[in-house]
């Protein structure tokens, strides 16, 4: 059994754990995902595009926190060789089974960012999606995140912002009126500004590109992109 690593909040882990195979359900606790999840992958993939016509076929790719593996199948399909970690290990043991069912190889491992990056273990691409609001320490899980990108690789980080706005709406709203994600899930004070992740991804030697925002759209029943960043958004970097 691996040490435990500093970043690890143990009562996220048992509360993802206890999904099991709802991780899959697209109508379940995790629907909010199945449905951001391609806004995810495009996101991705336009940014890496964008700063020198590159795509994500080849390209290794770490996804950390993988939980079930809703995104690290994403990138699998979209070419990409995939390592995805999540420190639960009947979590990876869903990823796995899913992926086995869908003929995808992914490299999942039941493991921690630290340990992964203690092998000396480098990708073109390290992702941490919705990942960081359930870090202890966020500043030293980005610096070990980012130290695993190669140069001329990418960071990408999805998290929820800490305003009055998202406590109203991703906290209240989502868990306790209408019960999109279990109760619980998040924590206010662990969410984290633009701002505060920026520093944290340039103190860990990367230079920040782009940031998009991913907002509710109730009447269409879709997640969109936006420029608004109140409550959700997205961020790119890269080792220059």
């Amino acid at each position: 059994m691996q040490t435990q690593a500093a970043s690890i909040d143990p009562a996220d882990v048992e509360r993802f754990e206890r999904l099991g195979e709802s991780w899959w359900d697209p109508k379940g606790p995790m629907k909010p995902l199945h449905l951001i999840n391609p806004l995810r992958l495009r996101f991705v993939e336009e940014q890496i595009a964008s700063r020198g016509g590159a795509e994500l076929g080849g390209l290794q790719v770490l996804d950390i926190g993988c939980g079930g593996g809703l995104f690290s199948e994403a990138l699998a399909k979209a070419g990409a060789e995939v390592t995805a970690l999540d420190p639960s290990p009947g979590v990876i043991s869903v990823a796995r089974k899913h992926a086995a069912k869908g003929g995808l190889t992914i490299d999942y491992r039941a493991e921690t960012a630290e340990a992964m990056a203690q092998s000396g273990a480098q990708f073109d691409v390290v992702c941490a999606m919705e990942v960081l609001e359930h870090v202890v320490d966020m500043p030293a899980f980005v610096a070990t995140a980012c130290s695993m990108v190669k140069p001329g690789g990418w960071f990408f980080a999805a998290t929820l912002n800490r305003t009055f706005k998202s406590f109203a709406l991703a906290i209240v709203g989502a868990e306790y009126v209408l019960g999109w994600v279990p109760k619980g899930t998040h924590q206010w004070e662990k969410f984290i500004t633009p701002a505060e992740l920026e520093d944290a991804i340039e103190d860990a030697g990367l230079a920040a590109q782009a940031r998009a925002g991913v907002v509710f759209q109730p009447l269409r029943n879709r997640w969109t992109v936006s420029r608004d960043t109140d409550i959700n958004y997205m961020m790119s970097a890269r080792r220059l």
